[in-house]
Order: structure tokens, then C-alpha cells, then sequence
């Protein structure tokens, strides 16, 4: 990687924290105790090309990658608008569907999602496998020309705010006896789907949803790239919501108290590490889980040695930092936990025998 900040890195950064810094944390925390979403910031951020920055430039977007895409994040977090969705509308499903979604495909979802117009949200945790894919039990039957989809999904963000809902299923199972996943764009508005608000304590704009899926017909053209290599999909998404998720922590925890400094510095290299290794097609999985647990471990040091150092005004509504704490505990959680990333990093990283 070459260090050196570059004149377009600079730009992008100033530009997205200009119009962020329109809104800033008081119009965040607005909306986060409101439970409404950040419509007004989302949509400017679109208008300017800032959303789809990492989409082919024949799709209406920036022609960039996860790097930009992760910096985009960070300086929205950094003016105090840190918006979860970016995350999985962008980061998961632009990245999904620009890399394994048919022409037709592409054509209809990444225009709209580069300018804002449209949302797809990530639906694969559920109640009994939270997000280990091997236990997934929602299935997708094919029937003619259509898949019927029977099953449950779980704490799904923003699903109010989507027009469409990226879903990942069974569709049979491996000769090793493992299931065969496929993913599917299904739109939030398809009979049988009903979306259940899920209630939570953490403060935020973004919606979190059960899903129920109730013999849903899909048809066959929503299903991205070829039935049964959901398992590659997944995780070619997944590593940018671990990337985007971090450098959403790494804006958070941008406060000027020293010791956050050098523990947010550290996570914003590991996080500019991670989503270069994607953006040049390389192993990317243990960079994006690693710079995941970093910037969440950091920024929640620094948010909460910023409520600290505020004393009582550290919980004030007007300080506008409660809610940058709830998300970054979140964040600690999710999409992966920090104990699961630990695991990883001491199974694939340091070759020490499983325990779980």
C-alpha cells in the first residue's frame, strides 16, 4: 500500500464532510431519538455521487471502490452522521449485485442505488442461526418459473426505508451434507412478506425488522449469479460491511483526546488495508475481521472518554453522544461479534486448534 494521501483522497473527504457537516450530530441525534431516517443527508449525499461511489461508472456511479466507499463512511461518522445503512445498501448489496448480478440486474438496482433512489437491504441472520450460514433455514423452492420462500429473518435494518430486500436462502444442500445458498432480491412490497418491527434500546435513525416469509414468489431473474453459490456471494459482501462498519467506527471515534487518537489511527490503517486488499481482488477476510474489531474496540474508547470528560453534559440530548455510543456498541456485535473474531484470527491466523 503507498501511505501517502492522495489529492483525489483528500477531495473525497472534504467534499462528503462538507455536506455532512451541513447536518451534523444535532440533526443525527434528532432524527436518531425520533426513530426517522437521515432521508435529507442521504439524499444529498446521492445527488453529489457520494453513495454509489464504489459502482461502475456505467451504472451512474463514482467508478471507484471499497476504498473510497469506506471514506465516504468515515466522514460522515466524523461529522456526527454516521449512517448504518450505507453499510448494507452500498457496501453489501452494490458490491453483491455489481459483481455477480446479470446484466438485466445490474442495470435496474445499481443506477438507483448510486443516486440514492433506491435501498436494498441484507436479510441472512436468523432467530435460530443468528448469521452462521451453515444453520440457515429460510428456503427458496423452485417452482416453474418462480422460487417460493419460506422463513424467518431477523434484526434487519432499514427495511422501511427499501425498496428491495437482498435475501439469502437454502436452495438444497452440498454433496458434504452443508446447505446450497442463493441470493435473491425480493421486493419489500411482495405478497406474503410481512415486516414486524423489532423493538431496541440502542438509539438510532435506522429500523431494525423481523421478516416473514410466507410463500413468497420470487421470480427466477432475482436470483444473483447461479443457484447454489450464495456461500461466495455472502462473502463477497460481507467483507465490505466488516470494512465499511469499521471505518464508520473509526469516524465515530475521531475525537482529540490522545490516547483515542492513537487507538482509532491504528483502525483506520487496518481498515484502509482491508478495503484495499478487496478493491485488488485479494484474500481480504482476515484484514476486514480484524479492522472490525479494532475500530469498534476504538471508538468505543473514545466515545466514552469523550462522555467522560463532558461529565453529566456526556448524556445530554444536546451533546448529541449517547447515540454515537449505542452504534458503536453495535458495532462491537455486529455483523460479527468480537469473540467470533477472535476465533477467527486464532483458527486462521495463528493456526491454533478450534475450541468451539
Amino acid at each position: 500500500m503507498d501511505f501517502a494521501v492522495s489529492e483525489e483522497h483528500r477531495a473525497l473527504r472534504s467534499a462528503v464532510a462538507g455536506i455532512a457537516a451541513e447536518y451534523g450530530g444535532g440533526y443525527y441525534t434528532r432524527k436518531a431519538e425520533a426513530r426517522e431516517s437521515t432521508s435529507e443527508l442521504w439524499t444529498a449525499l446521492g445527488k453529489q455521487g457520494y453513495l454509489g461511489v464504489n459502482i461502475a461508472e456505467e451504472y451512474g456511479g463514482g467508478g471507484a471502490g471499497l476504498t473510497e466507499l469506506a471514506i465516504v463512511c468515515e466522514e460522515t461518522a466524523a461529522q456526527g452522521c454516521p449512517l448504518l445503512l450505507l453499510l448494507v445498501s452500498s457496501g453489501i448489496s452494490g458490491e453483491v449485485i455489481g459483481a455477480y448480478g446479470t446484466p438485466v440486474q445490474r442495470e435496474r438496482w445499481l443506477p438507483r442505488l448510486a443516486s440514492g433512489d433506491g435501498k436494498i437491504v441484507f436479510a441472512i441472520t436468523e432467530p435460530g442461526a443468528g448469521s452462521n450460514t451453515h444453520r440457515l433455514a429460510t428456503t427458496a423452492v423452485r417452482d416453474g418459473d418462480e422460487y417460493v420462500l419460506r422463513g424467518q429473518k431477523y434484526y434487519i435494518s432499514g427495511v422501511n426505508e427499501a425498496d428491495a430486500i437482498l435475501v439469502v436462502a437454502r436452495t438444497g444442500t452440498d454433496p458434504g451434507g452443508k446447505a446450497s445458498l442463493s441470493l435473491f432480491v425480493v421486493d419489500t412490497a411482495a405478497p406474503g412478506l410481512t415486516a414486524q418491527p423489532l423493538p431496541v434500546s440502542v438509539t438510532l435513525p435506522e429500523r431494525q425488522f423481523t421478516l416473514f416469509f410466507d410463500d413468497v414468489r420470487v421470480p427466477a431473474d432475482r436470483l444473483i449469479g447461479v443457484e447454489g453459490e450464495g456461500f461466495r456471494q455472502v462473502f463477497h459482501g460481507l467483507n465490505p460491511e466488516r470494512v465499511t462498519g469499521a471505518a464508520l467506527c473509526v469516524g465515530i471515534g475521531r475525537h482529540t483526546l490522545a490516547k483515542a487518537k492513537i487507538e482509532v489511527e491504528a483502525a483506520a490503517l487496518l481498515t484502509a488495508q482491508a478495503a484495499w486488499q478487496h478493491d485488488h481482488g485479494e484474500p481480504a477476510g482476515e484484514a476486514s475481521n480484524m479492522a472490525k474489531y479494532a475500530a469498534a474496540e476504538a471508538a468505543l474508547s473514545a466515545v466514552d472518554a469523550a462522555i467522560q470528560t463532558h461529565g453529566g453534559n456526556g448524556v445530554s440530548t444536546e451533546y448529541g453522544l449517547l447515540p454515537l455510543w449505542g452504534l458503536a456498541r453495535l458495532l462491537r456485535i455486529a455483523p460479527v461479534s468480537r469473540e467470533m473474531v477472535l476465533n477467527y484470527v486464532a483458527q486462521h491466523s495463528l493456526g491454533l486448534p478450534r475450541s468451539y
